[in-house]
């Protein structure tokens, strides 16, 4: 290999991509003078359930807020246990405790990094309410074992959809028919960013009321119209509900990123595409195995490194590619050994093995729609430099 030049400036790990429209539809809300839940948020929910196929959407300011409400559409508390993946972030496992029920992980596949559906066979009890399944990276996770199992045992399936914007299984978006309920992220990195932001979506009509209701304080439906010339001051509080709905500056940023998602979507696989095929042959990497019926979305791209196979350990390897101008990160530290979780339920390392060690020699190179060819190979040939001085 040639000499490896390292580039003057630094290489962002994610950058959204804004584009004019963006910025004149945000303008066009402030001047609106609407600002709060209204007209774009309908608007926006309606196009979204209509983009993923499902019937229904209650568009709210996070994909925590729309995983935390699936649960609360259930009724699931105190003394029940949800199945969740140890290789999320936190938000996954943390709304459950948020209603008072028991997280319960499952390991996962070492191939994939998705929660493997024989570990969840293995942590079903009695008390078992639900499984929250994350399509981590944008790769889905086997929703045919997954959803056998709730059918079997009558749970409730809540999706973690953060990643999942654009991908697909058996050949439909993700969303399309969901049996529970589906949760998107439309955070700032996201490949629908809109800040912050993200949406519930399902076929439940019952769901997805209860979502909308609890979503503004418990405040009863249609009350966001309630200083509008056809609306009404009066209002009931339903449930004591929460602050979680999305605005129509949100919702006008989201819908602009909805229509260039193709468009998006295309650029971002230009550059997988180098990735790849840099990757593909080299016994130092392993790189994410995508199933058959899957479209991967690609949110993220997955970097494994083989430690036995190199003289520096995977942070090491993460400064090299720092001093290179780069930025990385880690998807994710396995939240069984964070301290609030570690220390309420007594978990080590080894008790998630898989999770374990996916975490520990995993790095998530730069992937977004801006990056380039030219930059996607300036990370690969970076990677590939730092593999030949280190290789054993």
């Amino acid at each position: 290999m040639s000499e490896f030049k390292v580039r003057d400036d630094w290489m962002q790990f994610c950058v959204p991509d804004i584009s004019d429209a963006e910025v004149q539809a945000v303008s066009d809300t402030v001047r609106s003078g609407w600002w709060a839940k209204g007209p774009r948020t309908i608007e926006f929910e309606k196009t979204f359930a209509e983009y993923v196929g499902a019937k229904y959407c209650v568009g709210v300011n996070s994909c925590t807020a729309a995983l935390h409400l699936a649960l609360l559409t259930q009724g699931i508390g105190p003394g029940d246990e949800v199945i969740t993946t140890p290789l999320t972030f936190a938000s996954s496992a943390n709304t459950i405790l948020h209603v008072g029920a028991t997280p319960v992980f499952a390991d996962i596949d070492p191939d994939t990094g998705l929660i493997d559906p024989k570990e969840i066979e293995k942590k079903i009890t009695k008390k078992t309410r639900a499984i929250v399944p994350v399509h981590y990276s944008g790769l889905a996770a086997d929703l045919d074992a997954i959803g056998k199992i709730c059918d079997e045992h009558g749970l409730f399936l809540s999706e973690d959809a953060a990643h999942a914007v654009e991908t697909r299984y058996n050949g439909s978006l993700i969303g399309h028919r969901p049996k529970g309920a589906v949760s998107y992220s439309f955070y700032a990195t996201k490949n629908l960013a809109c800040g912050e932001g993200g949406a519930l979506v399902t076929d439940d009509e019952e769901i997805a009321k209860k979502a909308r209701v609890l979503s503004t304080h418990g405040m009863s439906a249609g009350s966001w119209n309630r200083y509008g010339k056809g609306g009404s001051w009066r209002y009931d509080i339903e449930e004591p509900g929460y602050k979680y709905n999305m605005f129509d500056i949100q919702a006008s940023l989201a819908d602009v990123q909805l229509r260039r998602m193709d468009d998006m979507q295309r650029r971002r696989m230009e550059a997988v595409a180098v990735y790849e095929e840099a990757f593909k042959d080299v016994p130092q990497l392993r790189l994410q195995k995508t199933p058959d019926n899957v479209h991967h979305s690609r949110h993220l791209y997955i970097l494994r490194i083989v430690p036995e196979r190199l003289s520096i350990s995977r942070d090491q390897f993460i400064e090299e590619l720092k001093a290179r101008n780069i930025g990385v990160s880690v998807h994710f530290i396995a939240l069984h050994t964070m301290s609030a979780y570690a220390k309420r339920f007594g978990y080590q390392p080894e008790d998630f093995p898989k999770a374990y060690a996916f975490s520990e020699s995993e790095i998530s190179l730069p992937m977004y729609s801006t990056l380039g060819a030219d930059n996607a190979k300036y990370v690969a040939d970076a990677v590939l430099d730092i593999i030949e001085k280190h290789a054993k």
